[in-house]
């Protein structure tokens, strides 16, 4: 018997649920499942996919020899000179590409226009920045066998941020800021940045500024007196942005002392492909095949322990296509990427809510081939969902978040050693990032987290406070965050959050919390990646 649907307004990508029929699929950790929402909710869909470019290789030609402000690529070439790329770490994007990489082919062109050129000291640096290195598989990955067996280890490597002979200082901004980066790139005639703008906090002045710096240059903008004033990481203007605003003071220093060369690209949304495409699209298109894959899906991976559950889930590449790429210098480069980015992202939305409703995917930038532990669920939920708005915040002031997610407590102590002690010491002794900023030096020094940063592949010892400081406008804006059947009670008390056993319960203690009968309640259908623009 066919499934009735549900009696819905539609209005581009927002849907009013108007009668009892308001199931939603939310994707949560390694789960799906669908939600009963009340009568009158509001869902946000994404947009969906744009077209892709027709031919990817020819955009990459095109855009070196036909760069914003600077010279085209091949005529900054001449023999015996110092060339460093730079590029972006497997924190994007999210989850990593099939194969081939965008990088792999950026990365290819360049090399290819190197060698006509006579350029043959080359090297590739991976920008992490504080982040985990990436293992070697890892990397073949990401930028292909071919160039990964002529140039890894000795010219494609981690970037070392604790490797302090090998940073140098630039300068420093006329607010005390200290610009530190990668002495092999600073000391080259050309640095080519390859970028993939997975979210438009991504790329511009950031890409080189904190890719490649140390940790007294990047923590002048990541910590809690920069976080507290960004009205959103997702909109990088100057006035709205703190951590822009200071990141863009730094990369003027950059540009001046040294010749840069940026090449950014825009993707389009298509995160699902194959059997699983139908998850990107809204419920009411599914198909009844659609809607029994669903179901199938549901059922098997209830039935598989979670490692399971997380390993199936690793092994499926997105499907994202190339949509824009430019080159050229800074900020010309970076505009015309952002506005590609919008293009895709960007949801007009009328109106804020009393209760946003999300599902918390399984992974995020900082856990790939790893787990979501819970300082990385704070992080998604506080520093990344709350913040995917430019205008207005898509909640109220004081409103409430209700998120799905089994909230485990577990941590892969290789990639995230510091994380446990900052969960378990730190935040027993405060949770308000003012109080604990104090404690950010001892993790920053700790001899065994360095060693562990620099040889193994373990997030630099401070990384955790970052991320709590990541989520601190969201603490400040959100008045209550509650988390629907996490499997343990104890991750959500000690995240200052609470938990409900379901839903309903869920929303009546949020229609307690706001004192309002019939709050207004929008569920952010998410993912694919979207960004409201709010007209409270």
């Amino acid at each position: 018997m066919a499934r009735p649907k549900p009696r819905i307004s539609r209005e581009s990508n927002i849907e009013f649920i108007d009668d009892k029929s308001g199931a939603r699929m939310v994707h949560y950790g390694t789960r799906f499942r669908e939600v009963v929402l009340p009568r009158g909710s509001r869902v946000i869909y994404p947009n969906a996919p744009l077209d892709p470019l027709g031919n990817p290789k020819a955009a990459i030609r095109y855009a070196l020899n036909h760069p914003e402000g600077a010279d085209p690529f091949f005529a900054q070439l001449k023999p015996g000179m110092k060339l460093t790329i730079a590029m972006d770490d497997i924190s994007l994007p999210l989850p990593p590409m099939k194969s081939p990489d965008l990088r792999e082919l950026i990365l290819t062109e360049l090399l290819k226009q190197c060698a006509e050129y006579g350029v043959d000291d080359i090297h590739i640096i991976i920008a992490v920045c504080l982040h985990r290195h990436m293992t070697g598989p890892e990397i073949r990955k990401t930028v292909g066998s071919k160039i990964y067996n002529e140039y890894y280890p000795d010219r494609l490597y981690n970037h070392d941020a604790e490797d302090l002979d090998n940073i140098v200082e630039l300068g420093e901004t006329d607010h005390g800021e200290r610009v530190r980066l990668n002495r092999r790139a600073a000391e080259s005639d050309l640095l080519v940045y390859v970028n993939i703008n997975l979210v438009p906090m991504d790329g511009g002045h950031k890409s080189v500024t904190v890719g490649l710096c140390d940790y007294l240059s990047v923590s002048a903008h990541h910590n809690t007196h920069t976080m507290h004033r960004c009205h959103s990481y997702m909109d990088p203007r100057p006035d709205k942005s703190r951590l822009a605003k200071i990141c863009n003071r730094m990369g003027e220093i950059v540009d001046k002392e040294l010749n840069v060369f940026h090449i950014e690209t825009a993707l389009n949304n298509r995160m699902y492909g194959g059997q699983l495409a139908y998850l990107g699209r809204p419920e009411t298109t599914w198909s009844e095949f659609d809607r029994a894959k669903f179901q199938g899906s549901c059922a098997l991976l209830e039935r598989l322990p979670e490692s399971a559950r997380r390993s199936f889930f690793e092994k499926i590449p997105s499907h994202y296509e190339l949509t824009a790429i430019h080159a050229g210098a800074t900020e010309p480069t970076h505009d015309k990427i952002l506005d590609a980015c919008f293009k895709q992202y960007a949801v007009p939305v009328k109106g804020q809510c009393d209760v946003l409703v999300s599902g918390i995917p399984f992974i995020s930038p900082y856990n790939v081939n790893s787990i979501l532990n819970p300082l990385l669920i704070q992080v998604m939920a506080l520093g990344y969902l709350f913040n995917m708005y430019r205008g207005s915040p898509l909640i109220k002031k004081d409103g409430v978040m209700i998120l799905f997610h089994p909230c485990h407590e577990s941590f892969n102590r290789t990639h995230h050693p510091s994380y446990v002690e900052f969960y378990h010491r730190i935040l027993s002794i405060g949770t308000n990032s003012y109080d604990i900023h104090q404690y950010e030096r001892e993790f920053a020094e700790n001899p065994d987290y360095i060693h562990m940063y620099r040889h193994g592949n373990a997030y630099h010892g401070v990384h955790p406070f970052y991320m709590w400081y990541w989520g601190d406008a969201g603490r400040a804006w959100v008045g209550k965050v509650i988390v629907v059947e996490p499997e343990n009670l104890r991750v959500p008390k000690q995240l200052g959050w609470e938990s409900a056993p379901d839903f309903n319960t869920a929303m009546d203690m949020a229609r307690s919390f706001l004192g309002k009968p019939h709050p207004e309640v929008t569920m952010s259908h998410a993912p694919p990646i979207m960004i409201a623009d709010v007209e409270a």
